[in-house]
């Protein structure tokens, strides 16, 4: 435990109700060449200069090649789902006249990391001064869903009883074969990608609030963090927000998948709240194995066979995913998502974004159609 005088007090923002919050990272792309585009800033002055309703829910990112929308707080993921419908829409006016596609993947197949531009502000060069070669690698694109939670005491819990659920969402979400032009072997290149920055990769399990304040104090005494946004793990507490963020996912293409990721994680988040409420000690495996499942989730994909518990027995994701849509059934009717959860299936039937970008490319040999594919998805 670190010395009390390192250990400041961290406040959790409680939320009344298990209220949703999606962040989607689109990329830029050139409409003849289908390569990236730094075309931010001109978006963005488009954006301010037509004023648009929708402008607070659209945000700059670390390069100039990206856009995230956000929602505001939700219900539901229906209500997600539309919030991000509106906004999508009046950003996509505006990209149709400067000439440019929204994309949707975890990476962009071809695309080099020396064309991109940094978005100015310092929190961004910062970022770049620190990681250096690392940090000029992200072109990497994901999903946010937080999820609000009722009690600081749950959250840590909760964290660790997710992560025993990270290969199906990653398998699920996986979006990012490629890259630099080549077949990488992974579904999901993306996750292994992102991890290589300092405070990234898969969280810490504490078993006590004090021992992430501890945690948090060691941070910043140190220089590693200056704000805990800094914190940038697969799955990671909000304290402001009063949400855990689950940040497992690759980017995703179209709102129907997004809407099944989106549902998972709600159902998940909520089941794991409402049987600790009940009394049930949570699930969780050691950081071992939970490594473990992360990386044969970003090799294999949907056919990863994946660590199911602390006894090491193991199951084919999809089977698993099979029977967890079964069980989580009566959490997605208290939360009124059970269309949606049900569509996870959808996503098992016709091939994740990885497979569907593979059989692209292995029919026609080019990059550029198999970003065309991605993007003619975009709903």
């Amino acid at each position: 435990m670190a010395p009390a005088a390192r250990i400041a007090p961290i406040e959790f923002h409680a939320s009344a109700a298990p209220t949703l919050g999606v962040e989607w990272e689109l990329a830029l792309v050139d409409r003849r060449t289908r390569d990236l585009v730094n075309a931010a800033d001109p978006l963005f002055e488009l954006i301010e200069a037509r004023g648009l309703t929708r402008r607070a829910h659209i945000h700059k990112e670390l390069l100039r090649n990206t856009v995230e929308l956000v929602t505001g707080i939700c219900r539901t993921t229906g209500e997600a789902m539309d919030d991000l419908g509106a906004t999508l829409a009046q950003v996509r006016e505006l990209t149709d006249e400067l000439g440019i596609d929204l994309y949707g993947a975890g990476t962009h197949p071809f695309a080099e990391w020396s064309s991109q531009q940094l978005t100015e502000g310092h929190r961004y060069a910062e970022l770049i001064e620190r990681t250096q070669w690392w940090g000029r690698q992200m072109l990497i694109w994901g999903v946010h869903v937080h999820v609000g939670i009722s009690h600081r005491d749950k959250v840590l819990p909760i964290l660790s009883g997710l992560l025993t659920y990270y290969p199906h969402l990653l398998a699920l979400s996986a979006s990012s074969p490629m890259w630099a032009g080549q077949e990488t072997g992974y579904a999901s290149n993306r996750s292994m990608m992102f991890q290589q920055l300092p405070t990234a990769g898969l969280p810490f399990q504490f078993h006590e609030w004090s021992e992430f304040e501890a945690f948090v104090g060691d941070q910043r005494t140190t220089g590693i963090i200056d704000n805990l946004t800094e914190i940038r793990w697969d799955i990671r507490p909000s304290p402001h927000l009063g949400t855990i963020e689950v940040r497992v996912c690759d980017g995703v293409s179209n709102r129907r998948e997004l809407a099944a990721l989106v549902a998972l994680t709600h159902c998940l988040v909520v089941d794991l709240d409402q049987r600790l409420t009940a009394g049930e000690e949570l699930p969780s495996m050691a950081p071992w194995l939970v490594q473990e499942n992360k990386w044969r989730a970003a090799r294999y994909g949907l056919d990863a066979i994946v660590i199911l518990d602390s006894d090491c027995n193991e199951r084919l994701v999809t089977d698993d995913l099979a029977d967890l849509l079964v069980r989580l059934a009566p959490v997605a009717e208290q939360l009124g998502c059970a269309e949606e959860l049900a569509s996870v299936a959808d996503i098992v039937a016709a091939g994740a974004s990885y497979q569907r970008q593979h059989v692209v490319h292995q029919r026609t040999g080019d990059l550029r159609d198999v970003v065309e594919a991605v993007v003619a998805e975009l709903d």
